[in-house]
Protein backbone atom coordinates (compact mmCIF):
# COMPACT_ATOMS: atom_id res chain seq x y z
CA UNK A 1 0.00 0.00 0.00
CA UNK A 2 2.85 2.38 0.87
CA UNK A 3 4.47 1.73 -2.52
CA UNK A 4 1.18 2.30 -4.33
CA UNK A 5 0.61 5.50 -2.35
CA UNK A 6 4.08 6.73 -3.26
CA UNK A 7 3.56 5.95 -6.96
CA UNK A 8 0.19 7.72 -6.93
CA UNK A 9 1.66 10.77 -5.23
CA UNK A 10 4.61 10.82 -7.65
CA UNK A 11 2.28 10.57 -10.65
CA UNK A 12 0.13 13.39 -9.30
CA UNK A 13 3.22 15.58 -8.90
CA UNK A 14 4.32 14.77 -12.46
CA UNK A 15 0.88 15.55 -13.84
CA UNK A 16 0.80 18.82 -11.90
CA UNK A 17 4.19 19.86 -13.32
CA UNK A 18 3.12 19.04 -16.85
CA UNK A 19 -0.13 20.93 -16.41
CA UNK A 20 1.78 23.96 -15.12
CA UNK A 21 4.13 23.88 -18.14
CA UNK A 22 1.16 23.57 -20.52
CA UNK A 23 -0.64 26.48 -18.81
CA UNK A 24 2.50 28.63 -18.95
CA UNK A 25 3.01 28.21 -22.70
CA UNK A 26 -0.71 28.58 -23.38
CA UNK A 27 -0.56 31.92 -21.60
CA UNK A 28 2.42 33.11 -23.66
CA UNK A 29 1.31 31.75 -27.05
CA UNK A 30 -0.01 35.13 -28.17
CA UNK A 31 3.16 36.90 -27.03
CA UNK A 32 5.74 34.37 -28.26
CA UNK A 33 6.43 36.22 -31.52
CA UNK A 34 7.06 39.43 -29.55
CA UNK A 35 9.60 37.68 -27.30
CA UNK A 36 11.32 35.98 -30.23
CA UNK A 37 11.74 39.38 -31.85
CA UNK A 38 13.29 40.79 -28.66
CA UNK A 39 15.82 37.92 -28.67
CA UNK A 40 16.16 37.91 -32.45
CA UNK A 41 19.98 37.56 -32.44
CA UNK A 42 19.62 34.24 -30.61
CA UNK A 43 16.75 32.95 -32.76
CA UNK A 44 18.31 34.10 -36.02
CA UNK A 45 21.52 32.24 -35.17
CA UNK A 46 19.54 29.16 -34.21
CA UNK A 47 17.64 29.20 -37.50
CA UNK A 48 20.86 29.77 -39.45
CA UNK A 49 22.59 26.77 -37.86
CA UNK A 50 19.61 24.44 -38.17
CA UNK A 51 19.38 25.35 -41.85
CA UNK A 52 23.04 24.35 -42.13
CA UNK A 53 22.42 21.05 -40.33
CA UNK A 54 19.18 20.13 -42.13
CA UNK A 55 19.15 20.07 -45.96
CA UNK A 56 15.94 21.28 -47.58
CA UNK A 57 13.30 18.84 -48.77
CA UNK A 58 13.50 16.25 -45.96
CA UNK A 59 10.86 14.76 -43.67
CA UNK A 60 11.27 16.71 -40.42
CA UNK A 61 9.63 16.28 -37.02
CA UNK A 62 10.02 18.97 -34.35
CA UNK A 63 9.06 18.09 -30.78
CA UNK A 64 8.37 21.23 -28.80
CA UNK A 65 7.66 23.18 -31.97
CA UNK A 66 6.21 26.34 -30.41
CA UNK A 67 5.07 28.70 -33.17
CA UNK A 68 6.65 26.50 -35.87
CA UNK A 69 9.16 29.18 -36.92
CA UNK A 70 12.16 26.85 -36.84
CA UNK A 71 10.31 23.98 -38.55
CA UNK A 72 9.23 26.27 -41.38
CA UNK A 73 12.75 27.69 -41.75
CA UNK A 74 14.33 24.32 -42.63
CA UNK A 75 11.85 23.98 -45.56
CA UNK A 76 10.83 20.33 -45.13
CA UNK A 77 9.08 18.25 -47.77
CA UNK A 78 6.89 17.10 -44.88
CA UNK A 79 7.00 18.95 -41.59
CA UNK A 80 5.25 17.85 -38.40
CA UNK A 81 5.34 19.86 -35.18
CA UNK A 82 4.38 18.47 -31.76
CA UNK A 83 3.79 20.76 -28.80
CA UNK A 84 2.24 20.30 -25.38
CA UNK A 85 0.45 23.67 -25.60
CA UNK A 86 -2.88 23.69 -27.48
CA UNK A 87 -2.64 27.47 -27.91
CA UNK A 88 0.86 27.22 -29.41
CA UNK A 89 -0.35 24.52 -31.80
CA UNK A 90 -3.32 26.66 -32.83
CA UNK A 91 -1.12 29.71 -33.49
CA UNK A 92 1.53 27.66 -35.35
CA UNK A 93 -1.11 26.12 -37.63
CA UNK A 94 -2.43 29.60 -38.40
CA UNK A 95 1.01 30.96 -39.28
CA UNK A 96 2.23 27.91 -41.26
CA UNK A 97 -0.73 26.22 -42.97
CA UNK A 98 1.53 24.06 -45.17
CA UNK A 99 2.88 22.24 -42.10
CA UNK A 100 1.10 19.91 -39.70
CA UNK A 101 0.94 20.65 -35.98
CA UNK A 102 -0.37 18.35 -33.25
CA UNK A 103 -0.89 18.53 -29.50
CA UNK A 104 1.28 15.95 -27.78
CA UNK A 105 3.46 15.09 -24.77
CA UNK A 106 7.04 14.16 -25.69
CA UNK A 107 7.19 11.52 -22.96
CA UNK A 108 4.07 9.64 -24.09
CA UNK A 109 4.32 10.36 -27.81
CA UNK A 110 2.64 7.95 -30.23
CA UNK A 111 4.08 8.21 -33.74
CA UNK A 112 3.15 6.11 -36.76
CA UNK A 113 5.51 7.50 -39.39
CA UNK A 114 9.25 8.00 -39.75
CA UNK A 115 11.34 11.12 -40.39
CA UNK A 116 14.79 12.02 -41.71
CA UNK A 117 15.44 14.59 -38.98
CA UNK A 118 13.95 15.04 -35.50
CA UNK A 119 14.50 18.42 -33.81
CA UNK A 120 14.35 19.10 -30.07
CA UNK A 121 15.12 22.81 -29.74
CA UNK A 122 15.09 24.30 -26.21
CA UNK A 123 12.91 21.41 -25.06
CA UNK A 124 14.91 19.01 -22.88
CA UNK A 125 14.96 21.28 -19.83
CA UNK A 126 11.15 21.18 -19.64
CA UNK A 127 10.91 17.37 -19.75
CA UNK A 128 10.22 15.39 -16.59
CA UNK A 129 11.97 12.25 -17.92
CA UNK A 130 14.38 13.11 -20.74
CA UNK A 131 15.51 9.51 -21.27
CA UNK A 132 11.93 8.30 -21.70
CA UNK A 133 11.17 11.06 -24.20
CA UNK A 134 14.29 10.27 -26.23
CA UNK A 135 13.49 6.56 -26.16
CA UNK A 136 10.09 7.11 -27.73
CA UNK A 137 11.69 8.84 -30.71
CA UNK A 138 12.93 5.48 -32.01
CA UNK A 139 9.40 4.88 -33.30
CA UNK A 140 9.89 7.79 -35.71
CA UNK A 141 13.43 6.87 -36.77
CA UNK A 142 14.90 5.29 -39.86
CA UNK A 143 18.52 4.03 -39.84
CA UNK A 144 19.79 7.35 -41.24
CA UNK A 145 17.57 9.62 -39.09
CA UNK A 146 19.37 12.40 -37.22
CA UNK A 147 18.29 13.70 -33.81
CA UNK A 148 19.33 17.33 -33.19
CA UNK A 149 19.10 18.62 -29.63
CA UNK A 150 19.78 22.28 -28.89
CA UNK A 151 19.86 23.81 -25.44
CA UNK A 152 21.25 26.67 -23.36
CA UNK A 153 24.64 26.65 -21.67
CA UNK A 154 24.19 26.18 -17.91
CA UNK A 155 26.79 28.90 -17.23
CA UNK A 156 24.34 31.43 -18.65
CA UNK A 157 21.58 30.62 -16.12
CA UNK A 158 22.14 33.69 -13.87
CA UNK A 159 22.24 35.99 -16.92
CA UNK A 160 19.10 34.47 -18.41
CA UNK A 161 17.21 34.73 -15.11
CA UNK A 162 18.22 38.37 -14.82
CA UNK A 163 17.06 39.02 -18.39
CA UNK A 164 13.68 37.53 -17.53
CA UNK A 165 13.33 39.79 -14.50
CA UNK A 166 14.13 42.97 -16.45
CA UNK A 167 11.89 42.06 -19.39
CA UNK A 168 14.57 41.18 -21.95
CA UNK A 169 13.61 37.51 -22.24
CA UNK A 170 10.37 35.54 -22.12
CA UNK A 171 9.84 34.03 -18.65
CA UNK A 172 10.27 30.26 -18.42
CA UNK A 173 9.07 27.67 -15.90
CA UNK A 174 11.73 26.02 -13.75
CA UNK A 175 13.96 23.87 -15.97
CA UNK A 176 16.57 21.16 -15.67
CA UNK A 177 19.89 22.64 -16.71
CA UNK A 178 21.69 20.01 -18.74
CA UNK A 179 25.27 20.22 -19.98
CA UNK A 180 26.24 18.75 -23.36
CA UNK A 181 27.81 15.84 -21.45
CA UNK A 182 24.45 15.21 -19.71
CA UNK A 183 22.63 15.23 -23.04
CA UNK A 184 25.22 12.93 -24.64
CA UNK A 185 24.81 10.49 -21.73
CA UNK A 186 21.00 10.55 -21.92
CA UNK A 187 21.13 9.93 -25.68
CA UNK A 188 23.46 6.98 -25.07
CA UNK A 189 21.09 5.53 -22.48
CA UNK A 190 18.25 5.88 -25.00
CA UNK A 191 20.25 3.91 -27.64
CA UNK A 192 21.45 6.85 -29.72
CA UNK A 193 25.08 7.42 -30.73
CA UNK A 194 26.32 11.01 -30.74
CA UNK A 195 27.82 12.20 -34.02
CA UNK A 196 29.06 15.64 -32.98
CA UNK A 197 28.66 18.49 -30.48
CA UNK A 198 28.88 22.19 -31.36
CA UNK A 199 28.87 25.41 -29.34
CA UNK A 200 27.78 28.75 -30.83
CA UNK A 201 26.87 32.35 -30.02
CA UNK A 202 29.25 34.03 -27.60
CA UNK A 203 27.46 37.41 -27.67
CA UNK A 204 23.66 37.20 -28.19
CA UNK A 205 23.33 40.93 -28.77
CA UNK A 206 23.92 42.92 -31.95
CA UNK A 207 26.84 45.29 -31.38
CA UNK A 208 28.65 46.52 -34.52
CA UNK A 209 32.02 44.82 -35.10
CA UNK A 210 32.12 43.28 -31.61
CA UNK A 211 29.30 40.80 -32.37
CA UNK A 212 31.04 39.63 -35.54
CA UNK A 213 34.36 39.24 -33.76
CA UNK A 214 32.83 37.27 -30.90
CA UNK A 215 30.39 35.08 -32.84
CA UNK A 216 32.32 34.46 -36.06
CA UNK A 217 35.80 33.95 -34.59
CA UNK A 218 36.25 33.87 -30.82
CA UNK A 219 33.29 31.54 -30.31
CA UNK A 220 35.17 28.73 -32.09
CA UNK A 221 38.46 29.05 -30.21
CA UNK A 222 39.39 26.84 -27.23
CA UNK A 223 38.35 28.40 -23.94
CA UNK A 224 35.86 30.79 -25.51
CA UNK A 225 33.80 27.86 -26.85
CA UNK A 226 32.89 26.81 -23.32
CA UNK A 227 31.31 30.23 -22.76
CA UNK A 228 28.96 30.09 -25.75
CA UNK A 229 25.23 30.34 -25.07
CA UNK A 230 23.97 27.63 -27.43
CA UNK A 231 24.85 23.93 -27.43
CA UNK A 232 23.93 21.55 -30.24
CA UNK A 233 24.17 17.75 -30.10
CA UNK A 234 23.62 15.63 -33.22
CA UNK A 235 22.94 11.91 -32.77
CA UNK A 236 21.80 8.89 -34.77
CA UNK A 237 19.97 5.67 -33.83
CA UNK A 238 22.31 2.89 -32.77
CA UNK A 239 22.50 0.70 -35.85
CA UNK A 240 22.05 -3.07 -36.04
CA UNK A 241 23.83 -5.59 -38.25
CA UNK A 242 21.96 -6.20 -41.54
CA UNK A 243 20.32 -9.51 -42.43
CA UNK A 244 22.49 -9.96 -45.55
CA UNK A 245 26.12 -9.07 -46.36
CA UNK A 246 26.64 -5.79 -48.18
CA UNK A 247 28.05 -5.81 -51.69
CA UNK A 248 31.16 -3.66 -52.20
CA UNK A 249 32.78 -1.60 -54.95
CA UNK A 250 36.51 -0.91 -54.55
CA UNK A 251 37.59 2.09 -56.62
CA UNK A 252 41.33 2.27 -57.41
CA UNK A 253 42.50 5.56 -58.97
CA UNK A 254 45.77 4.95 -60.82
CA UNK A 255 48.31 6.79 -62.94
CA UNK A 256 51.56 5.10 -64.02
CA UNK A 257 51.07 2.21 -61.55
CA UNK A 258 51.57 -0.75 -63.93
CA UNK A 259 53.75 -2.68 -61.46
CA UNK A 260 51.11 -2.50 -58.69
CA UNK A 261 47.99 -3.52 -60.62
CA UNK A 262 48.23 -7.31 -60.41
CA UNK A 263 49.27 -7.17 -56.74
CA UNK A 264 46.17 -5.08 -56.01
CA UNK A 265 43.88 -7.62 -57.68
CA UNK A 266 45.53 -10.60 -56.00
CA UNK A 267 45.78 -9.08 -52.53
CA UNK A 268 42.20 -7.81 -52.11
CA UNK A 269 40.56 -10.40 -49.81
CA UNK A 270 37.02 -11.70 -50.14
CA UNK A 271 34.59 -10.08 -47.68
CA UNK A 272 30.94 -9.13 -47.60
CA UNK A 273 28.75 -10.03 -50.57
CA UNK A 274 29.45 -9.43 -54.26
CA UNK A 275 32.68 -7.52 -54.98
CA UNK A 276 33.38 -5.10 -57.82
CA UNK A 277 36.80 -3.59 -58.59
CA UNK A 278 36.93 -0.40 -60.68
CA UNK A 279 40.27 0.96 -61.88
CA UNK A 280 40.13 4.61 -62.97
CA UNK A 281 43.17 5.46 -65.05
CA UNK A 282 44.50 9.02 -65.13
CA UNK A 283 46.05 8.93 -68.63
CA UNK A 284 49.00 6.68 -67.75
CA UNK A 285 52.03 6.46 -70.04
CA UNK A 286 53.61 3.27 -68.64
CA UNK A 287 51.12 0.68 -69.89
CA UNK A 288 48.81 0.69 -66.84
CA UNK A 289 45.56 0.42 -68.90
CA UNK A 290 46.97 -2.50 -70.90
CA UNK A 291 47.92 -4.28 -67.67
CA UNK A 292 44.39 -3.82 -66.32
CA UNK A 293 42.87 -5.26 -69.50
CA UNK A 294 45.23 -8.24 -69.26
CA UNK A 295 44.11 -8.94 -65.71
CA UNK A 296 40.45 -8.62 -66.68
CA UNK A 297 41.06 -11.53 -69.06
CA UNK A 298 43.18 -13.50 -66.55
CA UNK A 299 40.60 -13.19 -63.72
CA UNK A 300 37.22 -13.72 -65.40
CA UNK A 301 35.68 -14.69 -62.07
CA UNK A 302 36.32 -11.20 -60.67
CA UNK A 303 34.17 -8.23 -61.60
CA UNK A 304 36.93 -5.87 -62.80
CA UNK A 305 36.26 -2.70 -64.80
CA UNK A 306 38.50 -0.08 -66.39
CA UNK A 307 37.49 3.58 -66.71
CA UNK A 308 39.55 6.46 -68.06
CA UNK A 309 39.39 9.88 -66.41
CA UNK A 310 37.80 12.79 -68.20
CA UNK A 311 39.60 15.35 -66.06
CA UNK A 312 42.63 15.40 -63.76
CA UNK A 313 43.35 14.63 -60.13
CA UNK A 314 42.42 11.89 -57.72
CA UNK A 315 39.16 13.59 -56.77
CA UNK A 316 37.95 13.47 -60.37
CA UNK A 317 38.94 9.79 -60.60
CA UNK A 318 37.07 8.88 -57.42
CA UNK A 319 33.91 10.67 -58.54
CA UNK A 320 33.97 8.85 -61.88
CA UNK A 321 34.49 5.49 -60.20
CA UNK A 322 31.72 6.07 -57.68
CA UNK A 323 29.35 7.14 -60.47
CA UNK A 324 29.77 3.70 -62.09
CA UNK A 325 29.74 1.71 -58.84
CA UNK A 326 27.01 -0.84 -58.12
CA UNK A 327 27.99 -1.98 -54.60
CA UNK A 328 26.16 -1.10 -51.40
CA UNK A 329 29.47 0.00 -49.87
CA UNK A 330 32.02 2.18 -51.69
CA UNK A 331 35.74 1.91 -50.93
CA UNK A 332 38.81 3.81 -52.16
CA UNK A 333 42.14 1.97 -52.40
CA UNK A 334 45.25 3.84 -53.53
CA UNK A 335 47.02 2.03 -56.37
CA UNK A 336 50.44 2.50 -54.73
CA UNK A 337 49.34 -0.11 -52.11
CA UNK A 338 50.88 1.87 -49.25
CA UNK A 339 47.62 1.01 -47.48
CA UNK A 340 47.67 -2.82 -47.48
CA UNK A 341 44.62 -4.24 -49.33
CA UNK A 342 44.54 -6.98 -46.67
CA UNK A 343 43.21 -4.35 -44.22
CA UNK A 344 40.02 -3.69 -46.22
CA UNK A 345 37.94 -6.27 -44.27
CA UNK A 346 38.43 -4.13 -41.14
CA UNK A 347 36.84 -1.20 -42.95
CA UNK A 348 33.98 -3.37 -44.15
CA UNK A 349 33.35 -4.76 -40.66
CA UNK A 350 33.27 -1.26 -39.14
CA UNK A 351 30.65 0.03 -41.57
CA UNK A 352 28.61 -3.19 -41.80
CA UNK A 353 28.33 -3.46 -38.01
CA UNK A 354 27.11 0.14 -37.70
CA UNK A 355 30.15 1.40 -35.79
CA UNK A 356 30.38 4.27 -38.27
CA UNK A 357 28.91 5.64 -41.48
CA UNK A 358 32.12 7.10 -42.91
CA UNK A 359 35.24 5.04 -42.24
CA UNK A 360 38.57 6.82 -42.63
CA UNK A 361 41.99 5.20 -42.57
CA UNK A 362 44.66 6.54 -40.20
CA UNK A 363 48.38 6.13 -40.97
CA UNK A 364 49.61 8.00 -37.89
CA UNK A 365 49.19 5.38 -35.14
CA UNK A 366 51.39 2.39 -35.97
CA UNK A 367 55.13 2.71 -36.78
CA UNK A 368 55.69 3.20 -40.51
CA UNK A 369 58.11 1.51 -42.84
CA UNK A 370 61.26 3.51 -43.60
CA UNK A 371 60.63 6.15 -46.30
CA UNK A 372 56.84 5.55 -46.19
CA UNK A 373 56.28 9.20 -45.20
CA UNK A 374 58.80 12.03 -45.03
CA UNK A 375 59.14 14.09 -41.85
CA UNK A 376 57.58 17.27 -43.29
CA UNK A 377 54.63 15.24 -44.61
CA UNK A 378 54.18 13.67 -41.18
CA UNK A 379 54.21 17.07 -39.43
CA UNK A 380 51.79 18.50 -41.99
CA UNK A 381 49.40 15.57 -41.63
CA UNK A 382 49.37 15.90 -37.84
CA UNK A 383 48.66 19.64 -38.10
CA UNK A 384 45.82 19.19 -40.57
CA UNK A 385 44.43 16.34 -38.46
CA UNK A 386 44.08 18.70 -35.49
CA UNK A 387 42.65 21.45 -37.68
CA UNK A 388 40.02 19.22 -39.24
CA UNK A 389 39.04 17.58 -35.94
CA UNK A 390 38.19 21.11 -34.80
CA UNK A 391 36.40 21.96 -38.06
CA UNK A 392 34.29 18.79 -38.22
CA UNK A 393 33.66 18.36 -34.47
CA UNK A 394 34.69 14.74 -34.85
CA UNK A 395 38.09 13.17 -34.21
CA UNK A 396 40.07 13.08 -37.47
CA UNK A 397 43.72 12.21 -36.97
CA UNK A 398 44.67 11.63 -40.61
CA UNK A 399 42.78 13.60 -43.25
CA UNK A 400 44.86 12.46 -46.23
CA UNK A 401 44.82 8.68 -45.86
CA UNK A 402 43.58 7.54 -49.27
CA UNK A 403 41.29 4.80 -47.96
CA UNK A 404 37.79 6.03 -47.24
CA UNK A 405 34.64 3.89 -47.03
CA UNK A 406 30.97 4.85 -47.02
CA UNK A 407 27.58 3.59 -48.13
CA UNK A 408 26.66 4.33 -51.73
CA UNK A 409 23.37 5.93 -50.66
CA UNK A 410 25.29 8.30 -48.36
CA UNK A 411 27.69 9.18 -51.16
CA UNK A 412 24.73 9.99 -53.40
CA UNK A 413 23.51 12.40 -50.71
CA UNK A 414 26.97 13.99 -50.53
CA UNK A 415 27.01 14.36 -54.33
CA UNK A 416 23.53 15.90 -54.30
CA UNK A 417 24.72 18.52 -51.76
CA UNK A 418 28.10 19.15 -53.42
CA UNK A 419 26.93 22.55 -54.63
CA UNK A 420 27.24 23.81 -51.04
CA UNK A 421 31.04 23.50 -51.15
CA UNK A 422 31.59 23.67 -54.91
CA UNK A 423 34.43 22.09 -56.90
CA UNK A 424 37.32 23.02 -54.62
CA UNK A 425 39.24 19.79 -53.91
CA UNK A 426 41.58 18.09 -56.41
CA UNK A 427 42.44 15.40 -53.85
CA UNK A 428 38.88 14.17 -53.25
CA UNK A 429 39.54 13.58 -49.54
CA UNK A 430 38.07 16.85 -48.32
CA UNK A 431 35.17 16.79 -50.71
CA UNK A 432 34.11 13.57 -48.96
CA UNK A 433 35.04 14.63 -45.40
CA UNK A 434 33.31 18.01 -45.67
CA UNK A 435 30.27 16.40 -47.30
CA UNK A 436 30.06 13.72 -44.61
CA UNK A 437 30.27 16.36 -41.87
CA UNK A 438 27.59 18.50 -43.54
CA UNK A 439 25.25 15.47 -43.54
CA UNK A 440 26.17 14.63 -39.91
CA UNK A 441 27.57 11.20 -40.76
CA UNK A 442 29.37 9.40 -37.94
CA UNK A 443 33.07 9.34 -38.89
CA UNK A 444 35.27 6.55 -37.47
CA UNK A 445 39.00 6.06 -38.06
CA UNK A 446 40.77 2.70 -38.44
CA UNK A 447 44.54 2.61 -37.83
CA UNK A 448 46.54 0.98 -40.64
CA UNK A 449 50.20 0.06 -41.04
CA UNK A 450 51.42 2.43 -43.72
CA UNK A 451 53.97 0.87 -46.07
CA UNK A 452 56.51 2.27 -48.51
CA UNK A 453 55.57 1.93 -52.18
CA UNK A 454 57.44 -0.82 -54.06
CA UNK A 455 56.85 0.50 -57.59
CA UNK A 456 56.78 3.97 -59.18
CA UNK A 457 57.10 7.36 -57.57
CA UNK A 458 54.70 9.56 -55.61
CA UNK A 459 52.47 12.06 -57.41
CA UNK A 460 52.44 14.41 -54.40
CA UNK A 461 53.92 17.89 -54.88
CA UNK A 462 54.61 18.72 -51.28
CA UNK A 463 54.79 22.53 -51.30
CA UNK A 464 51.98 23.08 -53.79
CA UNK A 465 49.70 20.52 -52.14
CA UNK A 466 50.53 21.83 -48.65
CA UNK A 467 49.44 25.30 -49.74
CA UNK A 468 46.21 23.84 -51.17
CA UNK A 469 45.53 22.09 -47.87
CA UNK A 470 46.00 25.31 -45.95
CA UNK A 471 43.57 27.09 -48.26
CA UNK A 472 41.05 24.27 -47.78
CA UNK A 473 41.33 24.60 -44.00
CA UNK A 474 40.36 28.26 -44.26
CA UNK A 475 37.63 27.41 -46.75
CA UNK A 476 36.32 24.69 -44.43
CA UNK A 477 36.14 27.19 -41.56
CA UNK A 478 34.06 29.57 -43.65
CA UNK A 479 31.67 26.85 -44.85
CA UNK A 480 31.45 24.67 -41.71
CA UNK A 481 31.95 27.01 -38.78
CA UNK A 482 31.18 30.62 -39.67
CA UNK A 483 27.69 29.81 -40.99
Amino acid sequence: MAAESFQTRSQCQTDAKKQAIRAHFDAYAGQRAFWEQKARVYYEDQVRYFRFLVPEGLRVLEVGSGLGTLLAAVKPARGVGIDVSPEMVKEAARQHPSLEFRIGDAETLELHETFDVIILANLVGHLIDVEAALGRLHRACKPHTRIIVSYYNYLWEPVLRLCEKVGMKMPQPEQSWLSPADIVNLLYLADFDVVKVEQRLLLPKRIPLLSSLCNNLLAYLPGFRALCLSHYVVARPRLRRPERPYSTTIVIPCRNEQGNIEAAVRRIPRFGGRQQIIFVDGHSSDGTPEEIRRLMACYPGKDIKLLVQDGKGKGDAVRKGFAHATGDVLMILDADLTMPPEALPKFYEAIASGKGEFINGCRLVYPMESQAMRLLNLIGNKFFGLAFSWLLNQRIKDTLCGTKVLFRQEYERIAANRHYFGDFDPFGDFDLLFGASKLNLHIVEIPIRYQARSYGSTNIQRCAHGWLLLKMTVYGFLRLKAV
